[in-house]
This record gives structure tokens, sequence and C-alpha cells, in this order.
């Protein structure tokens, strides 16, 4: 079949629309006809060149749809479904898996660099020649292939524009407070960057019921909107004094949990500042992956734990029915998340908006 998709072909160049080509569906494909797609920083990433992956290929990780083809081995009463779509396949017995860490699937971590499906295929061309996907989705097209596995089951009445966001940013946040971070009632918390998924780490640390929240940014547009979605404390930074604010909140202890999505040094060095002596910091942004960070090294003293997460331990079959259920009954909050609906011919102009920090997603609506 043949459908429209945005086709980034060199790095530091537009995306343009193209005419794609894909292949028949393998036994466990599912085809989902996509609704709706967030703009990630990830994908701009591979935009800029910061994230290398062979080209020509589909960027488009946050995405939703609904099911309308399955593979001979997939059950044919899941055509209709409205589902959103996980991008971390993996194979449930190597190493990683047995231990219950499918973010490292050895599989995964193999074939995710080649951009190309689990099983090590391409299933889409470009001008008869393969074209690569993004996280195993290529969520910026007409149509997604993915495993049945990776397409997650949604409410009839959940708005796919909101659901797409569960996919990736949603879930890395809320899944930071709720399974990394395991945080408990009562407990003190900062968060680093008031973006997607920073937003989403205040409302996770919420649902956990932590009661003193300190949110950091340099937008004072987002801090007011974490204020929306739970955050006790803001620091605009560089202008307050982001650690003197959470020790002043916590008796002078620093937070018990600092879960970072800035993904930059001074974030990272801000992390290790503010958390308390035997606390925990949680780092969710990133950076250049040959770049240095710098530390004070007694800011790493006192028997605090450092984690890095990539997807907020998430267990999507777990995890998204979850997160669907808490916006459908008001205790997360999704709407504030969409700043812009595009079409798919203004994905370029929604990408300058993620570069120059307006709103907080532009999603496109097929």
């Amino acid at each position: 079949m043949k459908f429209r998709a945005a086709v980034l072909r060199q790095p530091r160049t537009p995306i343009t629309i193209e005419t794609i080509e894909a292949t028949g569906l393998q036994p466990n494909d599912v085809l989902v006809k996509v609704a709706a797609a967030g703009l990630c920083h990830t994908d701009l990433e591979v935009i800029e060149g910061q994230l290398v992956y062979p080209m020509p290929i589909v960027l488009g990780h946050e995405t939703a749809g609904v099911i309308e083809d399955v593979g001979s081995a997939v059950d044919r009463k899941r055509i209709g479904e409205r589902v959103v779509l996980s991008w971390n396949p993996h194979c449930g017995h190597c190493f990683h898996c047995e231990r219950d860490q499918p973010i490292l699937c050895e599989t995964y971590i193999g074939h995710g660099p080649q951009a190309v499906q689990i099983d090590g295929a391409t299933r889409l061309r470009l001008d008869g020649e393969p074209l690569r996907t993004m996280f195993y989705i290529a969520g910026f097209a007409e149509y997604a292939i993915v495993t049945d596995a990776c397409a997650i089951a949604m409410p009839a009445d959940m708005p796919l524009d909101r659901a797409c966001l569960i996919g990736c940013g949603v879930m890395t946040g809320v899944g930071a407070a709720l399974n990394i971070a395991k945080l408990g009632y009562g407990e003190s918390v900062m968060v680093i960057g008031c973006g997607a998924v920073g937003l989403s780490s205040i409302q996770g640390a919420r649902l956990a019921g932590a009661t003193t929240i300190v949110a950091v940014d340099r937008n004072k547009e987002r801090l007011a909107l974490a204020r929306t979605m739970g955050a006790t404390h803001t620091a605009t930074v560089p202008e307050d004094d982001a650690v003197a604010i959470a020790r002043g909140a916590t008796a002078g202890r620093g937070v018990d949990c600092v879960l970072e999505s800035a993904g930059n040094s001074a974030a990272f060095r801000l992390s290790a500042e503010a958390c308390r002596t035997g606390g925990q910091i949680v780092w969710l942004g990133k950076t250049g992956v040959n770049e240095d960070v710098a530390f004070r090294w007694g800011a790493l003293m006192g028997e605090k734990r450092i984690v890095r997460s990539s997807y907020g331990g998430a267990r999507p079959n777990r995890d998204f029915p979850m997160l669907a259920r808490a916006y459908l009954d008001g205790t997360l909050n999704l709407d504030a998340f969409v700043s812009r609906h595009i079409k798919l011919e203004e994905i370029n102009d929604g990408f300058e908006d993620l570069r120059a920090g307006r709103g907080i997603r532009s999603v496109i609506m097929f």
C-alpha cells in the first residue's frame, strides 16, 4: 500500500512530505491508521544531528490511532481497536528481559540504531529503496506498522490527540515518579524542567502523594502551568536560588527526590545539590553522549542514589490504560499539554516552535 509520510533525508534539512510504500504485514504485525502524533524533543535531536540514525527516515514515536489490519498470528478481533503505540518492543527472554529490564532488551538495543523493525527488517520503502523507521514506529505518517504487543488498547472515550502523549512524554514523567522513584505519601520532590516530561513528573509526584513539589524552569509561564498540575513551590532559574528554596521547604535538608528532565549540565548539577543526604536522583533528560558533565564532589556524597531512566519503567499493558483512566477521571491533566494542532504539511513549523520553546506539544492530526 502507498500513503503519505514526513521524511527526513538528511540532518539539518527540512522534512518533506513524500508518498511511501509499505510491504505486507508479518505474522505479528498490526497496521495502524494514525490519528495523532506528538512532536517530541527526541525527534528534534535526530533532525539536528545530535542523535544519529541512517537516512532517509520517518520520525515520530508519540502516536495513537486505530488498528486497520493485522498479521496472520494476531487476533482479527483487534481490528478497529483504538491504540497508543509503545516504542519499546522486546524479546522477553534475553539477559535484561529476564531481569525485568525490557528497556535494555538486547534485540531492542541492537536493532534500534539501525532504524529497522524488531526483526531487523524494514517495512517501508521510498522510491524503491528501504526507508528507515525511528523507534520502531515511524509515527509521522498516515499509517504505522508495529508489533501486536506494541499497540496498547485505549478506552473508547479517550481522545486520541491526548492519548498519543501517553506513548512517550507522559509515560516517562509519570513513570519516573511512580515506577522508578516509587515516591510515597508526604515525600518532597524537585522537578527540574517543565516541558511535557517534567509536567508529567509533577503530576506523577502528586498522584503518589508527595506534599512538597518544587518546580524549576527558566520559563515563568511553564512554572505557572506547573502550579496548576501540583507544584507547591517554583524557582525561576537562574534568577532564583533553587537549592535554597528546596531546603527552605524541607527544614534545611533538601528534597527526598529530584526528577531531572531539562537535559543540560546545569540541571544535572542542580539535581545533586538539591537532593538531601540519603535521597534519590532520577535523570530523565540527556545531553550529548560524548559530552562531559562536572559535579562538586561533595554534592554526590551522603549516600545519594542516582539512576538514569529512559521510559519511566514502562509496562505499557499496565501503565498506558492506567494513565488513560487517570485522564478520564480528571486526575491527570493532558489537555494543557496540547499547545497546537497541526497538519502533516506543517511539521517543520511545529519543530520550529519546539526549538524556540513555544508551547508544550504540537500534535499532528490526520
